[in-house]
């Protein structure tokens, strides 16, 4: 009897052992889990090239209660990986960009309106493409190695920084050229130029063909002759380099500047059944399956983010860069971001609303970085937000300030995140482009809550041989009724507002063809 209890007891003590063991395993291991877990959350900025904000099956655009609405360019379009995205955050329905992509990137890059960075033009790779009566003094430099950038910041504060896809920042000749000198520690493929020289990998990315070889997108030789999509093999690479700074134990900065959907347009064929019996153009068809495929490469990154289980850590800012391309009518029509007018380039609202989606890549109200900045579900922003104001959002969420003598223009979104609106914000936007030749010459554009003033510095055919347009966008949205001669009190309000901010951002100006002056805007 007595050798049964000692057996009993050892066979308990064992068990008892054993569960305290695995128990202490279990904490050691989470433990271990909990050590890996960076100590600030991954950051995406996923740039969409010349993407407005009618180019998705997602509605942006609201009717009178605040609901989404939608439109016929809503039913044309396949974006199922933005709707997925949106549903997890919050959209903005009134997201501001510059009308054409270098200003709009070094703005991201910098928390400045390009009106104040001067690079107020798309950067030719190759010569100053200031135009004929371009300031002389523009930007076309763009940044160069020791400017304060995002990136540069957020490495300061121990973030792995990467660059996937499009670069454009500088030109060819010039150190900005290259990401890796402006505070990223990775760059893939990105360089001088905007347009990309091919999306095939057939055709080497634009290697293999000779007129467009000096666009050719480089550090993807590992897929040439293959039919790698040039949008999946920059996905691709995108996820491995967040994977290695997650194996390193290090928070990352991806900065994914997709090449998709700017010209050519290579139409890609995984998606181009979906629009065969459309009535469009070819090129039209093809845009939209280069809008397809950028689609599914932000499902992709959603997918890999939870198969990782880092989702719930990554902060995704997905957004266009200027207005639609679309290749679908004329430049100052309602046409190519119907129902809205214009489209990139031009000073209309389609030339410059572009989409916009904050969310965490997988909702989860407990964690801590979630709780730093936390964001609505499902709802949608309606007040006025710009490209720059991501900047100090970001650097406030991870603890980051610019330097005394950076100065920034954008404001926090941190309030609009949540779905409340900011009435400490001001719901202004500059935009200035004092360039031709180019789809719209010579402008500059000033918002102001609901009114919206256009000033053109040498009238044309295009603005009915006015130096002025004026529209309500609250009650005129589509600008269709040009409120300049019937306002003269709103105008004048809204041209005192536009030279004030040009001169606080210390514009440049076109000159005159005779004596080569600047030409300030007049008042009316």
């Amino acid at each position: 009897m007595v050798n049964v209890m000692k057996s009993l007891w050892h066979s308990a003590s064992c068990f008892f052992l054993a569960v305290l063991s695995l128990l202490f395993a279990d904490n050691t291991i989470h433990a271990a889990d909990k050590a890996k877990q960076p100590a600030q959350p991954n950051i995406i900025i996923f740039l969409v090239d010349d993407m407005g904000v009618m180019d998705t099956s997602l509605p942006f655009l609201t009717d009178a209660a605040g609901n989404p609405k939608r439109y016929p360019l809503n039913d044309y379009y396949r974006t199922p990986g933005m709707e997925r995205l949106a549903a997890r955050g919050i959209r903005f329905n009134n997201f501001c960009a510059m009308s054409v992509c270098s200003p709009t990137r070094i703005s991201i890059m910098t928390g400045q309106n390009a009106a104040r960075h001067r690079t107020t033009n798309w950067i030719n790779p190759d010569k100053d493409n200031g135009g004929p009566q371009g300031p002389p003094d523009w930007n076309w430099h763009g940044l160069k190695k020791g400017d304060v950038t995002l990136p540069g910041l957020l490495r300061e504060a121990g973030y792995r920084t990467i660059h996937v896809g499009k670069g454009h920042f500088a030109p060819r000749a010039d150190e900005g050229a290259d990401p890796a000198n402006l505070g990223f520690d990775i760059n893939v493929s990105g360089a001088s130029f905007g347009s990309p020289g091919s999306y095939y990998g057939k055709d080497n990315y634009g290697a293999l063909n000779q007129k467009r070889a000096s666009s050719a997108v480089p550090g993807l030789e590992k897929y040439h002759g293959t039919d790698t999509f040039l949008t999946d093999a920059l996905t691709i690479e995108a996820m491995s380099r967040a994977d290695d700074a997650v194996k390193d134990g290090k928070p990352f900065y991806l900065y994914f500047a997709h090449y998709a959907v700017h010209a050519p347009f290579n139409s890609d064929p995984r998606f181009a059944p979906h629009y065969k019996d459309s009535g469009k153009s070819a090129q039209a068809q093809a845009f939209a399956t280069l809008i397809e495929g950028m689609d599914k490469s932000l499902g992709d990154v959603l997918d890999h983010l939870e198969k990782k289980g880092i989702a719930e850590n990554t902060l995704i800012f997905f957004l266009g860069d200027n207005g639609s391309d679309a290749p679908l009518g004329d430049q100052h029509a309602v046409a190519c971001a119907a129902p809205l007018r214009g489209k990139k380039g031009s000073h209309f609202e389609g030339g410059m609303r572009v989409p916009f989606i904050a969310a965490w890549a997988k909702v989860d109200k407990n964690n801590p970085f979630q709780k730093r900045l936390p964001i609505a579900v499902g709802a949608i922003q309606p007040q006025q937000a710009a490209i720059y104001d991501m900047f100090p959002t970001l650097l406030a969420l991870t603890g980051q300030k610019a330097p005394k003598n950076h100065v920034v223009d954008g404001s926090r979104l941190d309030t609009l995140l949540t779905g409340k609106a900011d009435t400490s914000r001001k719901e202004q936007f500059l935009m200035h482009y004092p360039h031709s030749p180019h789809r719209t010459d010579y402008f500059t554009t000033w918002r102001d809550g609901d009114w919206k003033v256009i000033y053109h510095y040498f009238p044309t055919k295009v603005s009915d041989g006015s130096h002025y347009q004026l529209y309500n966008l609250a009650k005129d949205p589509f600008e269709q009724d040009n409120l300049a001669d019937k306002e003269p009190a709103q105008l004048r309000r809204l041209m005192q507002g536009l030279m004030m901010a040009l001169d606080k951002h210390h514009a440049v100006y076109p000159v005159e063809k005779d004596n080569h002056k600047p030409t300030k805007p007049i008042m009316p």
